[in-house]
């Protein structure tokens, strides 16, 4: 949840409080961002179609939100057949084809935000070789902790194909001022290599709520995750 809650809410902070041209990419099987913005289709062609079909442009998977300046590529179970078949196609490069379409459309957007899955498989990689920073939402818990390592490993190997990555860093998420939560944010500033942004994002209903309702929390309601979306996104682009 932490993390296409993130993406939708970076991305249209970009375009509504930075006037920014942004595109969405949904990179999760779930389709979550996608179903967000009811753009959730298996009619329409999607990040599957884009990543094994030879033939589809990138142009016929972008679709416009309600939201003037934010684009999305949505995604749906067919990823998972789109994972089997990039793995199996050894007639093309497999880990650069994201890299490629996008490279197409660099003039149209400043931004291109993409909702990565948890799990790291051919898609996921194929996202890392097209970016340049890696932000990661955590919660405090040690699930979470454990993973980075993982991730951190990861990037480091994806440098092959991709010289520019930068892993931008952590960003704790759903936080509440508790013992663990402070805790937890404690041990990360000060006893850890991974870098850290100093915002933190509060938890609060009106982020369930928005699931509901389709809105960004900036075109929801006011609340406090809505302004630290607000200042991650600040942050963020003083460190650009």
């Amino acid at each position: 949840m932490a993390k296409t809650i993130s993406a939708i809410n970076i991305a249209y902070t970009l375009v509504k409080v930075h006037g920014k041209r942004v595109l969405l990419i949904d990179n999760d099987k779930q389709g979550n961002t996608s179903k967000f913005f009811g753009l959730h289709s298996y009619e329409d062609k999607s990040l599957a179609d884009l990543l094994t079909d030879r033939d589809c442009s990138i142009e016929s998977v972008i679709k416009p939100t309600a939201y003037e300046g934010l684009n999305i590529i949505p995604a749906n179970m067919n990823l998972l057949r789109a994972n089997k078949e990039i793995l199996l196609d050894v007639s093309r490069p497999q880990q650069t084809r994201l890299r490629k379409a996008l490279s197409q459309i660099t003039n149209e957007y400043d931004y291109c935000i993409i909702d990565n899955a948890p799990d790291i498989n051919m898609t996921v990689i194929n996202a890392l070789v097209a970016s340049d920073d890696v932000l990661v939402p955590i919660k405090v818990d040690k699930f979470a902790f454990d993973g980075l390592e993982l991730l951190v490993e990861q990037i480091a190997d994806v440098k092959e194909f991709n010289d520019n990555i930068i892993f931008k860093g952590c960003f704790i998420t759903m936080f509440q001022k508790n013992g663990v939560n402070v805790q937890g944010c404690e041990y990360l500033f000060s006893s850890t290599s991974y870098p850290l942004f100093h915002t933190v994002v509060r938890k609060t209903v009106k982020v369930d709520e928005t699931t509901f309702v389709g809105k960004p929390l900036l075109d929801y309601k006011k609340s406090t995750a809505g302004q630290d979306y607000e200042k991650l996104v600040e942050e963020y682009l003083q460190m650009c």
